[in-house]
């Protein structure tokens, strides 16, 4: 199917893989990218869709492949190329299950993959019923839904290929998917695009260069015959031009001979030749003439100089792109969580073995990863960080492994060194390790173990020493119960664990931590004023508050206190309700200004005996529900707040005399 319009030439080039009731709901999508891609949209389905897709690439026609479901799954396994998945979100399924509860109370769910626990708590709040099939192959979808439509159920939600089938047995098939999911899916598959061309582009400038050095280059016709040498070929054949000029290159030097690679139109990178009694290192290329081939050339690189280029740049990329900068010295806080913590970083260091560091979003694990690494013998060398949860499974396949040139369409030429083989003889740091797929799960147990890694499309393994930390926030014993994270990989990284403490269990460093953070803000804003006092009024509430994203978000709360702040130009005339706006969550867990800075009991105390000891007046006066007053009032005094509240702590809040009477 061709595209929808001629997009100007240079964009990016899609092939939106897919079956047809997903594609027809794709097309409004589809005519909205067409001025940033040019998209080609083919209806196939497994196996057909497949070879739909390779042929695509053996033609060079596109850039990155974007499908769903079976179709991504079978193109991800089958493919080496660019594959972006239109993924299936609960919010998709939860619109479809609600579409389908207008006509049916029994739904019966048939999507490719697995079933989805989470269901059974959606059947309860939608008062539906739900019997959830999952498969692997159209025949396994065929058998799913023929037991559902034995069992009566007449509204099927699913994925393409379900839809049809209900539609062809006369019942009501509701497609899975939304727009939303489709255009999500299409921007993965522009970024895979761009970061395909991106790669090729550098490296044809960095070709450009190599081509004018003063390697030994000798370039043949489809028969093998000489049609150009360079003086350095001709000083290692040891003939002069005309004697070589039209001579069969494998009569003259067998070794060096280019019939092998016209015939399997195969190119060859960095093979290792002995050859004139020297090592060299041979490129094997193909030379083509719009898309045919015409001839190859040869490429002898000296042995000994690439050796040192290669050590001159690992030194180059040690000093300029993986470096840790934080060290013990760089982390805030003299509380006995913290410093638990630190004294256990510092033990740690002084080791060679691996690290699984868990808490809360937002804690600084890489701070003390760095600081670890600061500290240990690796200091000085590489520290590369990685998030495992910030790209597509194959990018990030590719990005910790490296990859041989032509490992798939849109590989750099000469392939690229993967993050493993940046951070060798120093330290890998491996971010929310619990969303790492499956697949490179294993990959990573295998590095572990054998301490070498396999680059994508090569056939020999590489040594490498790196020290691994990973680091999650996700409980990784419930995800290897949820078959989700393997155990034997888990207690790999478990060797040694680091957790750290939630910034509510540390509120003694918040003054230690907040104030620095506002001063550097208030001094980039032009303001003079001090930190301490202008946040003095406020500081009780920040340790009172709970900090649900932890030092991530005190940093963000610290730049917001720092603008609101600056336009006083004395902490003196800063009114007391200055934050309320602003800063809201500091004040919805009771009370507004400097009130909501004192301890939770001495406020409510205050309320109460304002309000007369009447609960809905003490609540108004606190900015609070009655329901979270009395939430509060458990918490201070359990067992006697709601089963007796004329007792305990509510007696005497009223003032002196007074009696708590009840009313609301």
């Amino acid at each position: 199917m061709p595209p929808l319009s001629s997009p100007p030439s240079g964009l990016p080039r899609l092939c939106f893989v897919s079956y047809r009731h997903i594609r027809e709901l794709a097309m409004p999508v589809v005519a909205e990218y067409a001025q940033r891609a040019r998209i080609e949209v083919v209806d196939a389905t497994f196996g057909d869709a497949l070879a739909v897709a390779q042929d695509r690439v053996e033609r060079g026609m596109a850039d990155a492949f974007v499908s769903a479901g079976s179709n991504a799954a079978t193109l991800r396994a089958g493919l080496q190329a660019p594959v972006a998945t239109i993924h299936l979100g609960g919010f998709d399924l939860l619109q479809a299950l609600i579409r389908a509860r207008r006509v049916a109370d029994r739904v019966g769910v048939v999507m490719y993959g697995q079933t989805i626990p989470e269901l059974d708590d959606v059947k309860d709040l939608l008062n539906i019923g739900i019997s959830q099939h999952a498969y692997r192959t159209p025949d396994d979808a065929r058998r799913r839904f023929e037991t559902l439509r034995k069992e009566g159920y007449e509204v099927i939600v699913g994925s393409s290929l379900v839809v049809e089938l209900a539609e062809q047995a006369g019942l009501r098939g509701l497609l899975a998917y939304s727009l939303a999911s489709i255009r999500k899916g299409f921007d993965d598959a522009l970024e895979l695009a761009r970061v395909a061309r991106l790669e090729a582009g550098r490296y044809e400038q960095l070709h450009s260069v190599l081509h004018n050095l003063q390697e030994a280059v000798v370039a043949v016709d489809r028969e093998d015959r000489i049609i150009a040498i360079n003086p350095p070929m001709r000083q290692l054949l040891g003939k002069p031009d005309a004697l070589l000029r039209r001579q069969t290159l494998g009569d003259l030097e067998p070794a060096l001979s280019l019939r092998a690679t016209l015939a399997s139109g195969r190119q060859e990178r960095a093979i290792a030749l002995r050859f004139g009694q020297r090592d060299w290192v041979v490129d094997r290329t193909l030379i083509r003439e719009h898309g045919d081939i015409v001839g190859a050339a040869l490429t002898l690189h000296d042995a000994s100089a690439i050796q040192a280029a290669d050590a001159s740049l690992r030194i180059l990329q040690r000093r300029q792109q993986h470096t840790a900068r934080h060290t013990f010295a760089s982390l805030a806080g003299r509380s006995q969580a913290m410093r638990t913590a630190v004294a256990t970083a510092h033990r740690y260091a002084r080791t060679d073995l691996g690290v699984l560091i868990t808490g809360e979003s937002g804690v600084g694990k890489e701070l003390f990863a760095q600081a670890i690494h600061n500290e240990s013998r690796r200091a000085g060398r590489p520290f590369v960080a990685v998030n495992c949860a910030s790209f597509p499974e194959s990018l990030l396949e590719s990005e910790l492994f490296g990859y041989e040139e032509g490992a798939f369409t849109g590989s750099r030429r000469g392939g690229k060194c993967g993050l493993f083989e940046a951070a060798h003889t120093g330290t890998l740091f491996l971010d929310e390790i619990g969303d790492m797929p499956m697949p490179l799960q294993t990959r990573l147990l295998r590095v572990l173990q054998e301490r070498e890694i396999m680059r994508l499309g090569a056939t020999a393994p590489l040594p490498i020493d790196v020290r691994v930390i990973a680091a999650t926030h996700q409980p990784l014993e419930s995800l290897i119960e949820q078959g989700r994270f393997r155990r034997d990989l888990y207690y790999r990284l478990n060797i040694l664990r680091l957790a750290l403490p939630a910034l509510r269990e540390r509120r003694d460093d918040i003054p230690a931590l907040i104030l620095p953070m506002a001063d550097r803000c208030l001094k980039r804003l032009g303001s003079s004023l001090d930190a301490a006092t202008a946040l003095g009024p406020w500081m009780d509430a920040l340790r009172s508050y709970h900090w649900p994203g932890n030092v991530r978000e005190l940093e963000n709360l610290a730049e917001r206190i720092a603008v609101t702040l600056a336009q006083y130009a004395d902490a003196r005339d800063i009114p007391l309700d200055a934050l309320v706006h602003d800063c809201p969550e500091l004040f919805n867990a009771g009370g507004a200004g400097p009130a909501a800075g004192r301890p939770l009991e001495q406020r409510v105390r205050a309320a109460l005996a304002q309000a007369g000891g009447r609960r809905a007046e003490a609540a108004r006066l606190l900015g609070v529900s009655r329901s979270t007053l009395w939430r509060w009032l458990a918490e201070l005094d359990p067992g006697s707040a709601q089963a007796h509240p004329h007792h305990g702590f509510l007696q005497g809040q009223a003032g002196r005399g007074a009696a708590i009477n009840g009313n609301e």
